[in-house]
Order: structure tokens, then C-alpha cells, then sequence
């Protein structure tokens, strides 16, 4: 791994007092204001913001000198989210200019962390997915490689959840008037993006020309948002792009009085960009996300090619110089858009367009359900894209032609592998067909593709198939997130480890060192004191610090399993019904999850934890052991304040299900021991940690494949544990007067598959695993060594390491030097 100077940033930045001119320059520019002591939070919050974005923009010019003088090859990464968070104390921290800030804001009627909490959480992602792709432009900036990031500038992101009643109710996040400052608008790059039409040939001296007619123009128009690294210096951009029409505003229509059909035609266009993940269940969703999708594919494509072209003049070095990473499917008609561009706008030849496709795209997989994997009706795709339609009938011709001589009369495999099948185009094979290298996010995941859903690309094209397991922003997640953690790892093993993650591994000499786990207990007492009363201000919900924090902070979804972790605490909640005499630990659940809009028993999930929360709560007695909370409206600032906080952590998933997880690794980092089975990143958890400083249950990934061929019956495990049936018997009369009969069917009673991720089978050993936990949990001292031996292993789960085995494995790209 790179070893960076640690101690002063690589590029010369202002000291305190020129800082502070900085930030006074900016009152008086903006504000008329002379002295910070006369501006308000909001005035010195855009005072210090525009600051930072200067120097930002200083250091990017350089970065840009450099990266051009030594013609440096640009890994362009494209992902229809990115969940950013706030930006403003990352950039701080990561310029090395906290103290500076704070020594500058003493005086004034606001601290650092004041200004900070002022910012929205910019509404760019939902989950891992969007969080992935933030820690990796922040991993590429901070190891200097030139990188741009590509996704949309949505003008109310995913949505804002409020709980009411048990129901999950999505508001629009309106996040843009006070995070917006942070973007640079690029009217000089913008470009035109094509829907819809009819295409035609004609030929000409031997040359087809395609002619494309009757379509819509959308202008999409670039917004920039400057990503630092840690004493980096680089700095890359996030460029997002915004859809308007390019129309100009029917004046005679408004003219005429008709407002409304004027305002319409002006902006339907802007639709494009305005939500994260439209609902889908009809067909106007269905185009609205292939329109955004291909949006996203053709301006930035645009963008990447023009940028070449202003470096090298020709696209003949193309492939030697552009990595273009798609990050699971959503951007994979970058594919066939490259190949119209190469064919219909440079006249390249198919097999050399193909040729120079296949040398830059690599592609991330982030699913193993087959169900997850996104598929476009065949007709509605040549309805909205009918060019590249067209372009992937011939990739797939020209795919099982060469299939044929390969596997010859074998149907049935080629049918799996064909891009386009029973009316509908499969984006994941389109993904690895046209891509140099797959790879999944962990190794479970990555074997699991090649023996499952990508088994027979597998055995056809073996040397594309590789794992990069997932990594965080350990700088974001721990330095910054739990000062009091990085103070003691900085005292104990020095601060080398800011950049250079595998030292974290030091920190298990001090394993049996009594004094550091004094110290990491009472940092941790801190971090949960600090979280509740940060719920306390934001929800008016009352925690017991001293109590156990269970944290599960997932997507809402059947395969995270919230729902087992509901049924355990509904059979404690049981016991202690029925028994007045029983006594257990204080021990707080703490839940924070978004559901999809249109996903039901998701929402369901939620109502549950909701209403059995509200029955807890209810009696004094049991609320003094047992708490219930569900988090709404989880971001990135919600889990920054959690994480630290968190004793255990909960990656439940049925075997085999998530590819990966994060939040896994998050909390690890800060000291929470996991509770999960063998899935995902969990696998290579427990090889970091081993055995005893991680609580593993429930079946395996084979056992699991084992269980449905051998058909489940989940009405066994029900009658088998009385645990089991006491909780979900407690489901029909529900909570605070609220039924929940639905899950009952859902679990024992349902037609066809009941219990389809397995809760039932997995009970009984979470439940006992669960049990031994909690026992632990009283021993303080061998709690905190487990913990100090979790945070000493979690230096392999770097975003850092990820970064550098795609640029040496994949992308094959190099980090820019500064010059001189």
C-alpha cells in the first residue's frame, strides 16, 4: 500500500491567519459584514464553505497540471448513486484544517460542529450501492490516481421518511438549497442526450449512415462537486449531471393564458433528474428509469470523449488512457452506447469498435438474486433507445454465433448467455459480455457468481471473473466520526495508520493491556451517551445509555432479515410478559432502514418494529430492561452519529443473500462485535478476527441450497421451538392494538413458499447464539478485548486496499506524482 507523509499535507495550504482573511474576504463580499462576531450560523456556515471550495479549486488546477504533464491514464466510474453525505467537515478534516477552523471560530456564534450540522445531507443515494461509490472517489483522490465519478444531480434524491402511525410516509428531500453551494455549475459542458425517434439506414459510396429521426432532446447540463482526499494531492470531481428541455419557454402559449400546458412543455424534461429510483410497478416508471439510465450513460460518455479528445486530439489512444468502470447495472448501456458512438459517429470498423468496448469497460456485480437482476422489455427498450436496440441485437447475433461454434446444439446454455431472450434484455449478461473483467464484492459473492448465475460465462470466458472485496472511508468512519478512538489509537500506535490502514493491525498488542481497555470502554460509554442524546434532540426518543446497543441499520428488505431479529425480541418480550419475576440485562435495539416505496412487506417489517416498540415502552418495568427504537430517516449523518455508538452489530442476512455489506465493516472498525452468519463480507470478517471475537450462527450457503432441494417446510421449525412459536403466536393479537396475522401466513400459513428467506431456520441458532452474547457482554474486560481485536483486524477492509487491487488488477492505472 502507498505510504503517504502523514504528518504535514502534501500541498502548501493557508495557515490560520490567512484562513481567517479568507473567511472575513467572504463576509464582507457576500454578507457586507466586517468581523465574523457580527455574522449569524448561516453567514459564517457559507463564509467557511466558500473558503474551503476555493482551496479546493486551487488544488485541483494543480492536480490537473500534473495529471496532463504526465498524460496520466483516468478511471471515469459510473453509478446511478453516490451517497455522499455532508461535505464540509470531510473536507475540512481531510485538508488537515480542523484546528485551524475551530481556532478561527472560537470567537464567533458558531462552532465547526455547528456549521457542520447546518448542511444537508446531499440526497444523491439510498445505501451501499451510493455509499460504495462515495468511499471509492474518496479512496482514488486520497491515493492520488485522476478519477471522475458520474451520476445525476437528483433535485429531491431518494425521499425523506417519516414514520407515522406505524407507516413509513416519503416526503421529498429537499436537500439543494443548502447543499448546492458546493456545486459548480459547467454550462460550457453541456451536451444533448437523444430519446425515442425512428432510425433508419441509408447507404452512401459503400458507408451506411444511420439517420435518426422524430426524436426528443433532453440537455443535460454538468454540475461539479470537488472530491478531496486526505492529504491528498489530488482532487477529482463528481460530475452530476442535471436534465432540462431544450426547448425554449412557449411564451405565446402563456401569452394565450395557458399557463399550465407552457409550464408542462418546459419541464418535462427536468423529470429525468428530479427523484432517485422511481417507482416502477407501471409502465411510465419503467421508461422513466431507462431514460435516466441511459441519460446518465450518453452525457457522460460525451463528457469522457470530448475530454480525450481535448487531451490527445484522436481517439486512437482511447483505450490505453480510459478505464470506464460500470458499478452494477444501471449504467451497462454504456456498452452499446460506446459502440454508436465509435461506429456511427467516428465510422469505426464493428471489430475494431468492439475491441476498443471490451478494453475499457470493466463492470462490478452487486447481486446474487436472480430476481435483482434488472431486465428491459425488449419493446419498450427499441421504443426509447431504438439505435442501441439494435446495436445489442447484433452484439447478441454475433454472441451466439460464437457460442455455437463453441457449445454446438446446446440450446440451453445459449439461451442462459444470450443478451436478449423471451422478449426481455438481461443488463447483467450484456454487463459481462461486453465488459474486461467482472467482479463481485466479496469472495463469497464472487465464487457464488461464478457457480451460480454467472456459471456458464464462467466456464466460457474464465480469465474475466475476479473479487475486489468491498471497502469504507475507515478515515470518515473512524477518524473523523470517533475522535476519541482515533485519539487512542494515535497515543497507542502512532497515527500511521491514517494512511496506511494495515497498521491498525499493532493495536492487538495491546489486547491484554488493562489500562487501554479501561480506555476504549469509557470512549465507547462516551460515544453512546453522546448518540442518545443526540436521539433524544432529533426524535424525542429516550435511551438508556448504559444499556447494550444492538444496532441494525440495513435497506429494509425481506434477505436483510430484520424480521428474525423482531421475532427474537418478541420472544424476550414474551418472557418478561409472562414472568414477572425475570430479570435480564438492559438492552436497547436500535432499527434504521428505508423502504422501497412500493415494497410492501418491507413497509410492514417497519410497522411491526414500530407498534411492538410502542407496546414496550408502554410498561415501565419491562422498559427498564428492553427498548425498541426505529432510527427514521437513515443517512450518512445518522450513521456517523450511531456507529461509534453501537455494541453489537447485526449482519443477518440468509446465507448465500448479500453480496457484500459495509455497514458491517463500519461498525467493526468502531469496536462493535458482529452477530451474523456466513454471508457476504461477514466470511472474511471472522478469517480477519477469528472465531471468539465474532458470533457466528445459522446455516451456511450449501445448507441453505441443501434445505430447498430437499423442500423447506417452515411449519417444522415452528412447531419444534417453543421460543419460536410463543413470538410468532404473539403476532396475531400484535401490539398496541395493532394485528399482524399477515406475517403469521407470510411465515407458516402463506400459499406456496412460506418463509422464503428462512427466519424459521435460523431461529433457534441465533436465538442460543444471541443468548451466549449477551452473557459475554457482562464480562466487560473479555468484551473489550473481543472489541480491541475487532478494531485491530479491520485494516484489510480499507477502501484504500480496494482501490489499489482495481487500479493494479483492472483499471491498470497509476498515481499522479505532483510535479516538481
Amino acid at each position: 500500500m502507498q505510504k503517504k507523509n502523514i504528518t504535514k499535507p502534501e500541498n502548501d495550504l493557508p495557515d490560520t491567519e490567512h484562513l481567517r482573511e479568507l473567511v472575513d474576504q467572504k463576509l464582507s463580499r457576500y454578507f457586507g459584514l466586517t468581523s465574523i462576531k457580527e455574522a449569524s450560523k448561516e453567514q459564517i456556515y457559507n463564509a467557511v464553505l466558500l473558503t474551503v471550495k476555493d482551496i479546493l479549486a486551487q488544488k485541483r488546477t494543480e492536480f490537473k497540471k500534473s495529471v496532463k504533464a504526465q498524460k496520466a491514464k483516468k478511471i471515469y466510474y459510473l453509478c446511478i448513486e453516490f451517497l455522499v453525505g455532508r461535505s464540509l467537515k470531510n473536507n475540512i478534516c481531510n485538508l488537515g484544517l480542523t484546528e485551524e477552523f475551530n481556532d478561527i471560530l472560537k470567537d464567533s456564534a458558531a462552532s465547526l460542529e455547528d456549521l457542520c450540522d447546518l448542511e444537508p445531507d446531499a440526497a444523491l443515494g439510498n445505501g451501499g450501492l451510493g455509499r460504495l461509490a462515495a468511499c471509492f472517489m474518496d479512496a482514488l483522490t486520497t491515493l492520488d490516481y485522476s478519477a471522475t465519478g458520474f451520476s445525476i444531480l437528483y433535485e429531491y434524491g431518494l425521499f425523506k421518511q417519516r414514520i407515522i402511525d406505524g407507516n413509513q410516509v416519503e416526503l421529498p428531500d429537499e436537500w439543494m438549497p443548502m447543499g448546492e453551494a458546493w456545486l459548480v455549475p459547467r454550462q460550457d459542458k453541456k451536451c444533448i442526450v437523444k430519446l425515442g425517434g425512428h432510425v433508419s439506414e441509408e447507404w452512401h459510396d459503400g458507408r451506411c449512415e444511420i439517420i435518426h429521426t422524430g426524436y426528443e432532446e433532453i440537455q443535460a447540463v454538468p454540475y461539479d462537486m470537488m472530491v478531496s482526499g486526505a492529504d491528498s494531492h489530488a482532487v477529482n470531481i463528481l460530475r452530476l449531471w442535471q436534465a432540462n428541455e431544450t426547448k425554449t419557454f412557449n411564451m405565446n402559449l402563456f401569452s394565450q393564458g395557458q399557463y399550465v400546458k407552457a409550464m408542462e412543455e418546459s419541464s418535462n424534461a427536468g423529470i429525468i433528474s428530479k427523484v432517485l429510483y422511481p417507482a416502477d410497478n407501471h409502465v411510465e416508471g419503467k421508461l422513466l428509469r431507462l431514460s435516466q439510465q441511459y441519460f446518465l450513460v450518453s452525457a457522460s460518455l460525451q463528457s469522457i470523449i470530448n475530454d480525450h479528445l481535448a487531451s490527445y486530439g484522436s481517439l486512437d489512444n482511447f483505450a490505453e488512457k480510459v478505464a470506464i468502470h460500470v458499478n452494477d447495472t444501471h449504467p451497462a448501456l454504456v456498452i452499446p452506447e460506446l459502440m454508436r458512438v465509435l461506429i456511427d459517429v467516428y465510422s469505426y470498423s464493428w471489430e475494431r469498435a468492439w475491441d476498443t468496448v471490451t478494453a475499457v469497460v470493466s463492470y462490478t456485480n452487486h447481486t446474487v438474486m436472480p430476481e435483482a437482476l434488472e431486465t428491459w422489455n425488449e419493446d419498450l427498450f427499441a421504443l426509447r433507445l431504438p439505435r442501441l436496440h439494435m446495436l445489442i441485437k447484433e452484439i447478441n447475433r454475433r454472441l451466439s454465433q460464437d457460442l455455437w461454434s463453441v457449445y454446438p446444439g446446446d440450446w440451453d446454455r445459449i439461451a442462459r448467455m444470450s443478451i436478449i431472450c423471451d422478449g426481455q434484455i438481461r443488463m447483467a449478461n450484456l454487463s459481462v459480455v461486453g465488459s474486461h473483467t467482472v467482479n463481485g464484492v466479496s469472495k463469497l459473492h464472487s465464487d457464488i457468481l461464478k457457480k451460480t448465475i454467472f456459471h456458464d460465462y464462467y466456464k466460457y470466458t474464465p480469465w474475466k471473473f475476479t473479487n475486489v472485496t468491498n471497502g469504507i472511508a475507515y478515515r470518515r468512519w473512524l477518524c473523523y466520526s470517533n475522535p476519541g478512538l482515533a485519539a487512542l489509537l494515535d497515543e497507542t500506535i502512532g497515527p500511521e495508520y491514517r494512511h496506511d490502514s494495515s497498521k491498525l493491525a499493532d493495536f492487538a498488542k495491546y489486547a491484554d493491556d488493562k489500562t487501554v481497555l479501561d480506555a476504549l470502554e469509557n470512549i465507547k460509554k462516551q460515544n453512546k451517551r453522546d448518540f442518545a442524546d443526540y436521539l433524544y434532540a432529533r426524535n424525542g426518543l429516550k435511551i438508556d445509555p448504559d444499556s447494550m446497543f444492538d444496532v441494525h441499520i440495513k435497506r429494509m428488505h425481506e434477505y436483510k432479515r430484520q424480521l428474525l431479529n423482531v421475532l427474537r425480541i418478541i420472544s424476550v418480550y414474551v418472557d418478561l410478559k409472562n414472568d414477572p419475576t425475570l430479570v435480564i440485562p438492559p438492552q436497547t435495539y436500535i432499527f434504521s432502514a428505508k423502504a422501497a416505496p412500493g415494497y410492501y412487506m418491507a413497509k410492514q417489517i417497519i410497522k411491526l418494529i414500530y407498534f411492538l416498540s410502542q407496546e414496550v415502552r408502554s410498561d415501565k418495568r419491562i422498559s427498564s430492561m428492553l427498548n425498541v427504537v426505529f432510527v427514521e430517516d437513515y443517512n450518512v449523518s445518522v450513521a456517523e452519529h450511531l456507529i461509534p455508538s453501537a455494541d453489537v452489530s447485526e449482519q443477518i442476512s440468509l446465507a448465500g443473500k448479500e453480496a457484500s455489506g459495509t455497514g458491517n465493516m463500519k461498525l467493526m472498525i468502531n469496536g462493535a462485535l458482529t452477530i451474523g452468519t456466513l454471508d457476504g463480507a461477514n466470511v472474511e470478517i471472522r478469517d480477519a478476527v477469528g472465531d471468539k471475537n465474532i458470533y457466528i450462527f445459522g446455516h451456511t450457503t450449501e445448507e441453505v441450497d441443501e434445505l430447498w432441494k430437499k423442500g423447506y417446510n417452515s411449519m417444522l421449525y415452528y412447531n419444534q421451538h417453543p421460543k419460536l412459536k410463543q413470538a410468532i403466536d404473539a403476532l396475531i393479537p400484535g401490539f398496541s392494538g395493532t394485528q399482524f396475522a399477515d406475517f403469521v401466513k407470510y411465515l407458516i400459513a402463506g400459499q406456496g413458499i412460506s418463509d422464503p428467506f428462512m427466519c424459521l431456520a435460523d431461529f433457534d441458532s441465533y436465538y442460543l447464539v444471541h443468548d451466549r452474547m449477551e452473557k459475554d457482554f457482562a464480562d466487560r474486560d473479555s468484551w473489550n478485548r473481543k472489541s480491541l481485536i475487532n478494531i485491530a483486524g479491520a485494516g484489510i477492509f480499507s477502501a484504500d486496499r480496494s482501490i489499489e487491487e482495481y487500479a493494479n488488477n483492472i483499471w491498470h492505472i497509476k498515481p499522479v506524482k505532483k510535479n516538481g
